[in-house]
C-alpha cells in the first residue's frame, strides 16, 4: 500500500478521534487545520513508523505534539484558552433549547475545569478519561512509564473532583 493510501485509510479511521482530542486539548472546535497538520506530518514521516505501537497511538502522539506547538505559539502571543464548544453539541442535541443551554453550560464548566488543571493532569485525563485510551498506549503517547500514567491519572481525577464543580469522569 502506498503512503498516500495508508494515510487516507488512517484519516478515515482516526480523524474524528484526533479532532475530539484536539478540541479537548485546545478548548475550541476550531482545530480542523491542526487535524490536517497531524496527517500531513504523518505522511511526511510514515517511513519512521515501525509498527511497534498502533497507528492510532502514533497519530495521537503526533496530535499531542501539534497541540503543544500550537499552545506554545499562541501562549507566546498572549493567548488564553477560552471555551467555545457549544456549536458542536447544539447540532447533535435533539433536546429543547433550554436543555441544550443547560447541557452546554455544564459541559463548558467541565472543559474549563479540565483546562485549568496542571498540564500533566490535563493530558492524562484527555487520553485515559475522555478518549479511553489504555494505560500502555497512553504511556507511549506521553513518553511516560505505565506506573506514572496510573499515578498521574489517579491524581488528576482527584484534582478534578476537588474543583468547584466536583466533577467525575
Amino acid at each position: 500500500m502506498s503512503t498516500k493510501q495508508t494515510i487516507s485509510e488512517w484519516f478515515y479511521q482516526y480523524s474524528n478521534e484526533i479532532y475530539d482530542y484536539l478540541v479537548y486539548y485546545m478548548g475550541s472546535t476550531d482545530v480542523e487545520d491542526m487535524v490536517q497538520e497531524v496527517f500531513i506530518k504523518a505522511m511526511r514521516s510514515l517511513h519512521t513508523f515501525k509498527g511497534e505501537s498502533s497507528p492510532k497511538t502514533w497519530l495521537m502522539k503526533i496530535a499531542r505534539n501539534v497541540a503543544l506547538d500550537e499552545y506554545r505559539r499562541k501562549k507566546a502571543k498572549g493567548w488564553s484558552k477560552t471555551i467555545s464548544l457549544s456549536k458542536r453539541f447544539e447540532a447533535n442535541d435533539p433536546n429543547t433549547p433550554e436543555k441544550i443551554y443547560e447541557n452546554n453550560e455544564t459541559r463548558q464548566d467541565l472543559y474549563k475545569a479540565i483546562q485549568d488543571l496542571h498540564d500533566n493532569y490535563r493530558e492524562v485525563l484527555l487520553l485515559r478519561g475522555i478518549k479511553e485510551i489504555d494505560t500502555k498506549e497512553t504511556a507511549a503517547i506521553l513518553n511516560w512509564k505505565e506506573e506514572k500514567v496510573r499515578t498521574t491519572y489517579h491524581r488528576a481525577l482527584k484534582a478534578l473532583r476537588n474543583t468547584q464543580g466536583g466533577y467525575e469522569l
